[in-house]
């Protein structure tokens, strides 16, 4: 919003002055945040109840006379704006701001400032809790939320199953056949130990659709097209679109974009992305490990959950990017039980999902499983790889993005992973934290000082110097460490492939950059010559031209 569309907003909300959904406070700068949080969780659930879009948190504003006295809340606007990063972490499930807004209602005056808080309504089916406690509103008046309300909030879900509901007039003639059979195999080994090959072979497609829990006594689910219809039958779950995208940005572009049966189509999504073999280099060894860029079990798994915990009411694709260094899933609905972190160690089991239906249909096609072991294992997965653990963003609270990454951020942290086999995994968790320049607890940072596996100062650790002592007393290991010469007269090759020729002019504008910031610029460019001399040497380069204008080629 603009600042005519701020102050129209804000003459709106005075003239309804405080309900159970808007709330004014003077608010200085020391205004607590656990208050806030309060309200947060107060007016979330509140507008979830009344089924509004937004309630409203505003200060500067004077109760008794209700007109604007301004705030100097948090004066500076990254401190403003982080306080959205307090209440996710304070709030459970964890969402936060929608927005927050700044309004000078009298530029001339000191004391004009107004900050409105959008409020998101609570998700259906959950009440939101401030440090486990649910609050809610009496007219102007903070109080608990009572067992009554809890109950009305979690009851919206439970009859309104979007994956469960039948749909009219479909029938077995419009799912695929092909992805039927890949369902039998699935169930089969699912099964095994239970029910023989033989006896799942001679149930009828009717049968087995029940028997696994994708049809109701023969009728068809949302969830039966989802995972086995036709492409042609997509439309049966209008106007939900059930698609897949995936999507590649860089240097070069495409999309695709994929229709049910996902029991199939996933696998078909996996194909497109670009999975390299990448050469990680242990520390003093000569010979590197070969790991893929992308993992097959990851990324399966990631799009299995992104499946199953979608919501599908949003009216929204399941978006993959594939960038040149990582993946980016995208799906709707904000993460709905507890916070990613809750699930990284394998401790928790899900109580309740947005879509049961669906949850328990592809379980039982061992697509999933249902005691929330999947971030873990992806987790743990990465960490076996040397390479760095998913990311999750879960800030917009409608909706959930993993980022999966395909390289290595920082040498240090791989190289020591190739190193130390036997890390505890809860140490793996802080140092890729740490890599990535993200807080970490003060446990975990005098676990890894002791264990030698840190260096610095808080909050600027970074991976210990036992991998990089040659560079780390004078710059940060990132930064300073000098990759092997075969990695840099590969760049010159492929540069040459690329363009044909190339003066000594263009290799330094190419190559300068990249090298050790260790050395200064005299020895950046004598590096340059010993290696374009070393390559002219293996007869791999030749300079077509003179000493003073280079001309480099590839040797024919």
């Amino acid at each position: 919003m603009d600042q005519v569309e701020l102050q129209i907003l804000l003459d709106k909300l005075i003239s309804t002055w405080e309900n159970e959904v808007i709330e004014f406070k003077q608010a200085g700068d020391g205004f607590s945040t656990s208050d806030i949080g309060k309200y947060f969780s107060a007016l979330s659930n509140e507008a979830n109840l009344r089924g509004i879009d937004s309630a409203w948190l505003v200060f500067g504003i004077d109760n008794k006379s209700r007109s604007v006295v301004g705030t100097q809340y948090r004066p500076k606007p990254e401190r403003l704006q982080g306080l959205k990063h307090q209440i996710a972490e304070g709030a459970e499930p964890s969402i936060s701001f929608r927005n927050i807004y700044e309004l000078d209602t009298d530029p001339d005056r000191d004391k004009g400032r107004v900050i409105l808080f959008q409020i998101p309504p609570a998700p259906r089916g959950m009440p939101i809790a401030w440090h486990g406690h649910y609050y809610a509103r009496a007219g102007e008046s903070l109080t608990s939320l009572g067992l009554d309300k809890q109950d009305e909030i979690r009851q919206q879900t439970m009859a309104t199953d979007w994956s469960a509901q039948i749909i009219p007039n479909a029938t077995v003639n419009d799912l695929d056949s092909p992805a039927i059979q890949k369902a039998r195999e699935a169930f089969t080994l699912k099964h095994a130990n239970r029910i023989s090959a033989d006896e799942v072979a001679e149930w009828s497609d009717s049968t087995f659709l029940d028997r696994a829990k994708i049809t109701q006594g023969g009728k068809i689910t949302r969830t039966a097209v989802l995972l086995l219809g036709k492409a042609e039958s997509a439309y049966l779950l209008s106007p939900h679109p059930a698609q897949m995208t995936w999507k590649l940005v860089g240097a070069e572009q495409a999309y695709e974009h994929f229709s049910p049966p996902f029991m199939l189509n996933v696998t078909s999504l996996y194909q497109r992305i670009r999975n390299i073999q990448l050469r990680l280099l242990p520390l003093n060894e000569l010979l590197p490990y070969e790991v893929s860029k992308y993992d097959q079990k990851i990324v399966l798994e990631a799009l299995h959950n992104c499946i199953a915990h979608q919501d599908y009411s949003r009216n929204g694709r399941l978006l993959v990017t594939e960038e040149i260094d990582k993946l980016i899933l995208e799906n709707e609905g904000g993460f709905f039980e507890g916070a990613p972190e809750d699930y990284i160690l394998g401790e928790k089991t899900p109580r309740r999902y947005r879509n049961p239906f669906l949850v328990q249909a592809m379980a039982e096609l061992n697509m999933i499983d249902t005691m929330g072991y999947g971030i873990h294992q992806m987790h743990s997965k990465q960490a076996e790889r040397y390479l760095p653990m998913p990311d999750y963003d879960v800030s917009d609270a409608h909706a959930v993005r993993l980022t999966i990454h395909g390289s290595v951020v920082d040498p240090a942290y791989s190289q020591l992973l190739m190193r130390e086999g036997g890390l505890p995994f809860e140490d793996v968790l802080a140092l890729d934290r740490v890599q990535k320049n993200l807080e970490i607890s003060d446990q975990a940072i005098k676990q890894l000082r002791r264990a030698k596996l840190i260096e610095g100062r808080k909050p600027n650790f970074h991976v210990s110097a036992n991998v990089a002592s040659v560079t780390a007393s004078k710059a940060d290991y990132m930064r300073t460490r000098s990759l092997d010469d075969q990695y840099y007269k590969k760049l010159i090759t492929d540069y040459l492939l690329k363009f044909g020729t190339a003066s000594r002019k263009d290799v330094d504008e190419f190559l300068l950059g990249k090298l050790s910031d260790v050395l200064d610029y005299g020895q950046k460019k004598a590096k340059v010559s010993n290696l374009l001399s070393n390559l002219r040497r293996a007869g791999v380069i030749h300079n077509s031209g003179s000493d003073k204008t280079s001309k480099w080629q590839l040797v024919e």
